[in-house]
């Protein structure tokens, strides 16, 4: 009788167990917080779309917010309001999901609001009120400035080959390719530029993760100067504070992790989370860039394992920061050692509401300040004969990741590469890369750059390598 017992108190015992292995976890448990970010990510695009690219409500809702599922109203109105007078705009009613709300602010571009703000608190948004250099870009002569002079094609340049390689990225078979504007700089001087309607010359648009490669930028200005090093520490505490900060296994992580995609804490972008937590909650929804990126467990050994976080780069960025050792010389840092040197004054690099820049995402920007950026890579780091970066740093970008070798090697520090055993295009070529398809090529062994824009959504998947294969085409 007590075996019998006791194999009826099993079978009970497995009852349940059976039952709860049934179980599936369906639910979106983040579903309000999605809907704060995509309403704070609308406001983001609706403000920059407007006050730093100067475009209409109907090409932003055309374009700017094509990926979207839901967008919030139309270009006819809806449940969003805009300031003009303020340079803002009010996203969503109250409820369970908070009103949204972003400004622009001079020199940065757009600042997205923390849900707790209301338009009453831009005044205490960061801004950059900088003095722009002397003279009149449209006066003064390519790449300095943006005067092009009327010239023929070089003798080895394939003008039909050139504009077969341009129809290449303009008529995509895929509708979720859009090309918004093509540039190719051969031997330092514009050899082809085309624009999407709607769009031209000054036209500012997101650079989205192709500011990382920005950040490397002047990151590596600093450890060229001596006031960071790749192989150190970082130097700076981690959230949730140990009780000993000396035993905090995160004090190994080094700069050169960070700049690889390899620090070895936490995914938290990845894995369907992306427009949940992470990264998104600073860049859509008013939270700390620099407290987020600190507030990560470190699970891997750093150095072992590449993971492409956003995180990753602002935490480069809040080294540097801190190197800088001051609020003033901090947000003055991009324009007075990079921008301004090379001509990029259509260029906004953006803030939290903070003032911590997000420079893994959050720059607004041309196609030809893009073409000047990789031309300064281009000349190996010179410009008007002045060195800005030296080659040690270019050769550290452009070298794959530890963590990438033999696992298709395609990314350095910061800047994409092309992957392991592709021949149809130089192995010595590197790219920035940014969502929606924003792309500078740099390819050194044909003294060429390639800019090219997008607003693509969906799959997306434009191939920036095919496209340098077929502009290469012309050069004979």
């Amino acid at each position: 009788m007590q075996h019998l017992a006791n194999s009826l108190l099993i079978l009970s015992l497995l009852v349940p167990l059976a039952a709860s292995a049934q179980q599936e976890e369906t639910y979106d448990y983040w579903q309000l917080q999605r809907s704060m970010v995509q309403r704070g990510q609308q406001a983001i695009f609706m403000c920059n779309g407007l006050f730093t690219s100067n475009r209409t409500l109907e090409q932003i809702f055309d374009q700017e917010l094509a990926f979207f599922r839901e967008p919030i109203g139309t270009p006819d109105g809806g449940d969003y309001q805009i300031d003009w007078n303020r340079r803002a705009i009010e996203i969503g009613a109250p409820g369970a999901v908070p009103v949204m709300r972003a400004a622009f602010r001079e020199g940065i571009g757009c600042v997205i609001l923390s849900p707790d703000q209301t338009l009453a608190d831009i005044d205490r948004l960061p801004e950059l009120t900088l003095p722009y250099p002397p003279g009149n870009p449209a006066q003064i002569l390519w790449p300095d400035g943006d005067l092009v002079e009327d010239s023929d094609l070089p003798a080895n340049v394939d003008k039909t080959a050139l504009q077969a390689a341009s129809d290449w990225a303009f008529d995509r078979e895929s509708a979720e390719q859009v090309t918004l504007s093509l540039l190719v700089v051969y031997n330092g001087e514009i050899i082809h530029e085309r624009y999407a309607p709607g769009f031209d010359v000054t036209t500012r648009t997101r650079t989205w993760s192709t500011a990382k490669s920005i950040a490397t930028t002047l990151i590596g200005m600093l450890v060229d100067d001596g006031r960071m090093s790749l192989d150190e520490p970082l130097g700076f505490d981690w959230y949730p504070k140990n009780q000993s900060s000396e035993t905090d296994p995160r004090n190994e992580i080094t700069l050169r992790h960070v700049l690889n995609m390899s620090s070895g804490l936490d995914t938290i972008d990845n894995r369907g989370m992306e427009y949940a937590t992470g990264s998104g909650l600073s860049y859509w929804a008013g939270a700390s860039s620099v407290t987020g990126a600190r507030s990560r467990a470190l699970i891997r050994e750093p150095g072992t394992y590449w993971d492409y976080e956003n995180y990753d780069t602002l935490l480069g960025v809040y080294a540097m920061k801190l190197a800088l050792g001051g609020e003033k010389a901090y947000a003055e840092f991009p324009r007075k050692a990079l921008l301004d040197k090379i001509g990029m004054r259509n260029t906004l690099v953006s803030t939290d509401r903070f003032g911590d820049f997000i420079l893994s995402s959050q720059v607004y920007t041309n196609a030809r300040d893009l073409a000047r950026f990789g031309l300064l890579y281009l000349q190996n780091g010179l410009w008007n004969g002045e060195r800005l970066i030296s080659e040690e740093w270019i050769d550290f970008v452009r070298t794959p990741a530890p963590a990438t070798v033999g696992k298709g090697g395609h990314y350095g520090g910061q800047f994409w590469l092309v992957p392991e055993g592709r021949d149809d295009v130089p192995s010595d070529a590197y790219s920035t890369s940014g969502n929606r398809g924003q792309f500078t090529i740099i390819a050194p062994s044909h003294n060429m750059v390639i800019v090219r824009r997008g607003l693509d959504y969906g799959r997306q998947g434009f191939d920036r390598w095919g496209l340098t294969r077929e502009v290469l085409k012309a050069i004979n």
